[in-house]
Order: structure tokens, then C-alpha cells, then sequence
């Protein structure tokens, strides 16, 4: 089963503005990343080519970087999920585009864990970093991000 997964938002701010919130990924001051709301990104070493680490479940290693631009995360868990997820910044009418793609194929387990489970986590974690970014480049967010029932639910579960 092949998942092609996309979010964007059009930021007013410049490029190199929203770059610098791609770069701060899993440092210390990460303004891109919904932290405390959903597990913190982490990785073994600083936002490079080959640095490996994840949130919560979700398990992956730097294999593209391209400092302000574009940064891209191969899965090694879990188990099914063969493929990769990445960040880019681009420019846009009216500041930049900041866009999140996941591309896949699911196996196993994953076939069901995705469409039941994750997808609706991913969303909502990525629509609040989307919300978190355009405040942090001194934008306002019309409509917050809300999560839903099936959100909620899933994650009083997974906090059980």
C-alpha cells in the first residue's frame, strides 16, 4: 500500500526566516517542532546526514540536508513503514511555503497501524507545527489547528 502524505502553509515571512525554523529541528531551541503537545523530536547529534532519532514510536535517521531548505528522514521504525518523510522551505506569493511529504509503502502490520492509527496523529502533529510556525515568524493563525474526537481518543490510549 503506497501512502503519499503532504501538508503545507504558506508563511509571511522570507525564506531565510523560515529556514532558521527547519534548522533549530531537535536543538535545543526548536521552534518548528509542537513541543510539549506531542512527543519531542530528538536525534543523537545535531540536525545533520546521518543522525538518527525520532518521537515517540516513530523512528528514523538524516539522509538529506540542505541547511534553511530541505531536510529528509528515512523510517527504521516502525516495522512496514518503508520510506521517508521530509521538510521544505520554498518561496510563495506572499512569504514562503513550508511543506511536510511523507512517502511510503506500508507492509504488514503498517497496512492496518496507518490508516487506523498513525495517519490521524501525523495530521494533527503536523498541523500544529504548521500552526506553531507561522506564529513563530510573527504571523497569525485565522484557524488553530483542533484535534478531533478520533485524535483525542488515540492519544489517551497511547498515554495509557
Amino acid at each position: 500500500m503506497a501512502v503519499m502524505n503532504v501538508h503545507q502553509r504558506t508563511i509571511p515571512a522570507p525564506e531565510s526566516t523560515v529556514g532558521t525554523l527547519l534548522d533549530s529541528l531537535a536543538g535545543p531551541d526548536d521552534r518548528l517542532w509542537p513541543d510539549p503537545a506531542w512527543p519531542r523530536l530528538h536525534l543523537d547529534g545535531p540536525l545533520a546526514v546521518g543522525s538518527s532519532g525520532g518521537h515517540g514510536p516513530i523512528r528514523y535517521q538524516v539522509v538529506g540536508y540542505q541547511p534553511g531548505r530541505w531536510v529528509r528522514f528515512r523510517f527504521s521504525a516502525p516495522r512496514g513503514f518503508d520510506g521517508f518523510h521530509e521538510f521544505t522551505v520554498r518561496p510563495g506569493d506572499g512569504g514562503s511555503v513550508l511543506n511536510h511529504t511523507i512517502a511510503m509503502r506500508l507492509r504488514g502490520p503498517a497496512r492496518l497501524a496507518w490508516p487506523l492509527a498513525f495517519r490521524w496523529l501525523h495530521d494533527a502533529l503536523l498541523e500544529d507545527s504548521l500552526d506553531r510556525a507561522v506564529r513563530a515568524c510573527g504571523g497569525t493563525v485565522d484557524s488553530p489547528a483542533r484535534w478531533s474526537t478520533r485524535v483525542r481518543l488515540l492519544r489517551r490510549l497511547a498515554h495509557r
